[in-house]
């Protein structure tokens, strides 16, 4: 299916940065730089953080920075600058460590889906960004909320044909026909569970019910992506799905967010995890409390990608004795040190899903090693380098043709 936009784009990028500044209204251009505010919360395939914002845009880089746009990684490789922006930053929910929480004293914007649709459509055009991550606060309630999201993808899709990448959040307590619709429109939608379990998110925000608001719509999505035929859908696929957490602000451990992701990948085949590191918010009941560590986040990611990636059972992730992961080691290592040690891996007769288990090989060069291995047998370690191996990471728990290649014992300390 293509798609081409109805307003045409502009010739020259000079004349096009000067007529979007000067013919977006200010009032919109304002509300969609207030939404800034939120955008380090949400998780939306980032790989980088958002630009700052200079005092004038000058140049398109400039241009770009007056808006939350960050730069995301898509299924496939593609990487796009995604607009992270809300309906409004508008909440009647008090949840304690945000910044747009009710009754806080913060500016807010609320933008309709015609003005929303347009402005996304001019900085498409600008090239500013190249897709939309599309969040709101709750105001006048789930469903409204979660009308007017559905409202600003259709005018994009139908009135402005826009082909470009959508990720549409779905609101606590959407309604089935709102969610079939969301996931009509969206490449991705999502719907962030906040805590791992009930207790935490009681603790991060008391007034979301956990089962009711949160893993009830997950469990919509997955529904109707097995039960709806996907031609229903605007790329004829229906979209992934993923979810986020709060990390280190009120005594969830690792195991008790990885667990719960195991579970929604089993149940609900979300696609992502995001682990949002809690950062103090002033003016909140949790302003005093102590930002989480960001290798905690870092650890977190790593072994959710060696959940969906890696062929690994939950039970195998290395926590400690707390519920925790080492903070100081990747947990993939921290695994291998534990199980390979003594019995090291013959990269000649391993399996697919054995080479994944050792450190500095991924799924790419997992494949490439059995490839390799149909023309011969692999006896030096600068064949797997080639590969795109990291060698200095595998060879402590790597055997060829029988034998330990050489390594860096100091490397593994």
């Amino acid at each position: 299916m293509s798609f081409s936009y109805v307003i045409k784009p502009f010739i020259n990028p000079l004349v096009k940065i000067k007529h979007l500044f000067y013919t977006i209204a200010m009032d919109v251009f304002e509300k969609i730089k207030l939404t800034a505010l939120n955008a380090p919360f949400e998780g939306a395939e980032d790989i980088g953080t958002p630009h700052k914002t200079p005092d004038c845009p000058h140049d398109l880089d400039q241009l770009k920075a007056r808006f939350p746009v960050t730069q995301a990684h898509l299924t496939g490789g593609q990487t796009i600058p995604l607009l992270k922006t809300m309906q409004t930053s508008v909440c009647e929910r008090d949840c304690y460590y945000c910044c747009f929480r009710s009754g806080r004293d913060t500016p807010r914007a609320s933008l309709t889906p015609d003005e929303l649709a347009t402005a996304v459509v001019r900085l498409t055009q600008a090239g500013v960004a190249k897709g939309l991550f599309l969040s709101s606060g709750l105001a006048g309630g789930c469903v409204r909320a979660q009308d007017r999201l559905i409202a600003t993808a259709e005018i994009l899709r139908n009135k402005y044909h826009y082909g470009e990448y959508i990720h549409l959040k779905i609101m606590p307590g959407a309604e089935k026909d709102q969610v079939f619709r969301s996931m009509q429109l969206a490449d991705r939608v999502s719907i962030n569970l906040e805590g791992p379990n009930e207790v935490s998110l009681n603790r991060l925000a008391p007034h979301k019910s956990f089962f009711k608001e949160l893993l009830a719509p997950l469990q919509m999505i997955e529904d109707i992506r097995s039960s709806q035929p996907p031609y229903l859908a605007w790329k004829q696929s229906w979209p992934s799905s993923c979810t986020q957490f709060v990390v280190g602000a009120v005594g969830e451990t690792d195991l008790d967010l990885l667990q719960t992701t195991a579970q929604l990948r089993q149940n609900f085949n979300i696609t992502r995890a995001y682990y949002s590191n809690f950062s103090p918010v002033a003016d909140t009941p949790f302003e005093h409390l102590a930002p989480a560590n960001p290798w905690r986040q870092h650890r977190l990611y790593q072994a959710f990608f060696l959940l969906r990636d890696y062929q690994f059972n939950f039970e195998e992730l290395p926590f400690s004795s707390s519920g925790n992961l080492n903070i100081e080691k990747d947990p993939k290592l921290l695994w291998a040190e534990r199980h390979l040690d003594h019995q090291p891996v013959e990269i000649n007769t391993a399996d697919y899903a054995q080479l994944l288990k050792i450190p500095g090989i991924g799924p790419i060069s997992a494949k490439k090693i059995l490839q390799a291995r149909t023309y011969g047998i692999i006896r030096d370690i600068n064949v797997l380098q080639q590969m795109g191996i990291f060698t200095n990471r595998a060879a402590k728990f790597i055997l060829l043709d029988g034998r330990r290649p050489p390594y860096q014992a100091a490397l593994f300390s």
